[in-house]
């Protein structure tokens, strides 16, 4: 059974960073495509960022977060991390890590996939 845990959201002023992780156990990273997602209060569950662990850990990045966010993998941690720097206070919101095998055109679709951890709270104060 594939679980996702994550860990590392809490309260930070705009402009300051925080780094979100996400344990995988069940299953090893490759093979499969690993993303996160957000939901703030209110508002639908979005994309952030995903990683095709299959294709050499390419990256894949939401407009919104691109160039301050980064996504990276530790295969011998069966880890996953989400760098965030330059916080902002719309990036208030719960993150949810997430792994399947959408296809590449569905990467950005949470339909795609079907593990989903429990989310980590994160709050950027303006």
């Amino acid at each position: 059974q594939v679980q996702l845990v994550e860990s590392g959201g809490g309260l930070v002023q705009a402009g300051g960073s925080l780094t979100l992780s996400c344990v995988v156990s069940g299953r090893t990273l490759s093979g499969a495509t690993w993303g996160w997602f957000r939901q703030a209060p209110g508002q639908e569950r979005e994309f952030v960022a995903a990683l095709r662990a299959g294709s050499g850990g390419r990256t894949y990045y939401a407009d919104s977060v691109k160039g301050r966010f980064t996504f990276s993998r530790d295969n011998a941690k069966n880890t996953l991390s989400l760098q965030m720097n330059s916080l902002k206070f719309e990036d208030t919101a719960i993150y949810y890590c997430a792994g399947g095998t959408p296809i590449l055109s569905e990467i950005r679709n949470l339909r795609g996939y079907a593990h989903w951890g429990q989310g980590t709270q994160v709050t950027v104060s303006s």
